[in-house]
């Protein structure tokens, strides 16, 4: 197995793995404008973040297309995950992390809620009891790590959970990086979440689609809280194909834009 990694160094950067809905862009079968785009930034794969932080590159979420967003950025190592929710498009690239301990030397910190806890153990069950006489390297190393809404320290940086409405019943984690935040996957932020919100030089927010949605921020409704919170760049993900991204970003006020796979920022 591999015991020397070639990657780039992303530290102080913030990089968008993926910006797509959970079946992703082009969807499966779909023959419409955006899905036979020749535009790449209308290509999504499902969502995922990577921060390069002074310690380490901490991956947000395990998308289900994990290992072609780590080779096409570059990335050859991930030192720890921090998990939104469970949604199999945001989880079930989890298998991946398997060639990560030849680098590391040690299982990889899984940062989470217990929900995605539960739902990693009943899933990946196999890389906490491994069957007899499986191969080093045959299933990921994982040392799970159980968080709430407390800041927490990881790879020498703190983050700051920030809880968000998904649906009427079911919460989900975004993530506060200095003056970045990263919230995908909502329809719903409370006045106290708002408030972790404040000052921010960078926001990513869901924006699925034109229309309303159950469990996701309209467009217009993403550009209302983004005016609330008046970040200096707002970028939108989570992106169906009802959007086409160089017409709804010259459309959209000053300030943003719909965010495209690869899009890297700076921490900030």
């Amino acid at each position: 197995m591999p015991s020397t990694p070639r990657t780039k160094d992303i530290t102080g950067q913030f990089i968008l793995l993926g910006t797509g809905t959970s079946v992703g862009v082009p969807a499966v079968g779909c023959g419409c404008a955006v899905c036979t785009s020749d535009d790449p930034r209308n290509r999504r794969t499902r969502c995922s973040a990577i921060a390069g932080l002074p310690n380490g590159n901490l991956l947000i979420d395990t998308a289900t297309d994990l290992r072609l967003q780590l080779l096409r950025e570059g990335i050859g190592v991930v030192h720890a995950v921090a998990y939104t929710h469970e949604h199999a498009d945001h989880l079930f690239g989890l298998d991946d992390l398997r060639l990560f301990p030849f680098y590391t030397g040690g299982p990889i910190p899984l940062f989470c809620q217990p929900a995605v806890r539960e739902r990693i153990l009943k899933s990946f069950d196999y890389a906490f009891d491994p069957p007899q006489g499986m191969h080093v390297g045959g299933a990921p190393q994982l040392a799970l790590r159980t968080i709430g809404t407390e800041p927490f320290d990881v790879l020498g940086a703190r983050l700051t959970p920030i809880r968000l409405r998904h649906g009427d019943h079911f919460d989900v984690l975004g993530f506060r990086i200095g003056n970045v935040a990263y919230c995908t996957d909502t329809n719903g932020i409370s006045d106290e979440s708002m408030e972790l919100l404040r000052g921010l030089d960078v926001l990513i927010l869901d924006a699925l689609r034109p229309r309303p949605h159950a469990t996701h921020f309209s467009l217009q409704e993403a550009v209302d809280i983004a005016h609330r919170l008046q970040a200096q760049r707002t970028f939108f993900t989570h992106i169906s194909h009802e959007l086409d991204h160089p017409k709804t970003t010259q459309e959209l006020p000053e300030g943003m834009e719909l965010a495209y796979d690869g899009l890297c920022l700076p921490l900030t």
